[in-house]
């Protein structure tokens, strides 16, 4: 019989924090190479596609940034709320709802605001809405201590069925030839773009959430006492922290950076509101948040690299014919690396054999 003994170390080395991610996407690479030469394609030429595709130019690192938008916003939303070990899964719906805030704006208010004002009434309403989809999992979390991860995932999917339910019914173009998708937003309603690309304002959103949340965690009495209620709740209720009031707030604010990611994808790339803006952006920030650390710059960073991972699967299927799912199983491998990095160092794992008594 195989024997296994898992036992906590007392101490580790400190250094591994640093050399972990680096190792992790060593083997990540390792194992994609194997993964390519069992479905019969050169590992050196799939990663050469895949590094060509997401940043051998102008243009395709362009579309990197693109998709590194609301991947790092919903990385930024997941690391905020994990900072005080809770876990938003919800970026997906609060991501939809963010959209659908936005596209209210545009279809029906900006026609009574001026232009100056529409782009910065849809940024506050996709927050509000993001925030608000996540106000009932708050509410419940902070009062009676239900579990945010099943109240937040459920609420996926009624935000996306009532997404579709408004582009292919009240809210679809009347001019649309019967295909879902509500109408092309006013110029007035469009992120604008830059330097001939579809980078579009929400870089400098992402940016701008990005600084804050630093100086949050960092420079404030909120973002200390979120850093103690992490470490330990019942410490933080020892020290008088309003533990209940803090977990709504995070929850709030976590749920309201999700929704501006949804903002970024109707006003900045599609200018409407249409099939796609579900396309997982919300379950990937929960992996570029922990390969960040929850560190907002880490997962600037982790976003942009897993934005690659995206963009070079697409271009994997283009040139190889390739499944671009291929990319999401290595970006599925590398979080489980991660993962393996930051527990060995700190467990000591024994295997023995064990003989079978007889009795």
């Amino acid at each position: 019989m195989i024997e296994i003994k898992v036992k906590q170390r007392i101490a580790y080395p400190k250094i591994t924090k640093f050399f972990t991610p680096f190792f992790a996407l060593f083997f990540a690479l390792l194992f994609g190479a194997g993964l390519f030469k069992w479905v019969g394609v050169d590992p050196l030429k799939a990663y050469k596609i895949m590094l060509s595709g997401a940043f051998g130019n102008f243009y395709n690192f362009s579309e990197v940034i693109v998709r590194g938008i609301p991947l790092i916003l919903s990385g930024l939303s997941v690391g905020l709320a994990a900072k005080m070990m809770l876990w938003n899964i919800g970026c997906e719906g609060q991501i939809v709802m963010g959209g659908v805030g936005a596209t209210a704006i545009a279809l029906f208010a900006s026609p009574y605001l001026p232009n100056y004002l529409v782009i910065p009434a849809m940024i506050f309403s996709g927050f509000i809405a993001g925030a608000l989809w996540i106000f009932i999992p708050a509410i419940f979390k902070a009062k009676w201590n239900v579990s945010e991860i099943i109240s937040t995932l459920m609420l996926n999917y009624i935000a996306i069925i009532w997404m579709e339910h408004l582009y292919f019914g009240p809210w679809r173009d009347p001019e649309g030839r019967g295909f879902p998708g509500s109408a092309i937003f006013p110029d007035a309603a469009w992120f604008p773009r830059y330097l001939g690309t579809r980078i579009h304002l929400g870089i400098f959103i992402v940016f701008i959430v990005t600084i804050l949340i630093y100086i949050l965690l960092n420079f404030t009495k909120l973002g200390y006492e979120i850093k103690v209620i992490g470490e330990s709740e019942l410490a933080a209720r020892y020290a008088n922290i309003k533990v209940t009031r803090n977990i709504f707030i995070v929850l709030m604010i976590s749920g309201g950076i999700a929704g501006l990611a949804g903002v970024g994808e109707v006003a900045g790339v599609y200018h409407r509101l249409q099939q796609g803006l579900s396309s997982g952006y919300g379950y990937a920030g929960i992996i570029v948040a922990w390969l960040g650390r929850l560190n907002p710059w880490g997962i600037l960073s982790v976003g942009i690299i897993f934005a690659g991972f995206m963009v070079g699967g697409d271009a994997l299927q283009l040139n190889l014919q390739l499944p671009s799912s291929l990319s999401l199983v290595l970006e599925g491998a590398l979080l489980f690396l991660v993962l393996a990095g930051e527990i060995l160092p700190k467990y000591k794992i024994s295997i023995s054999w064990k003989k079978l008594s007889k009795s």
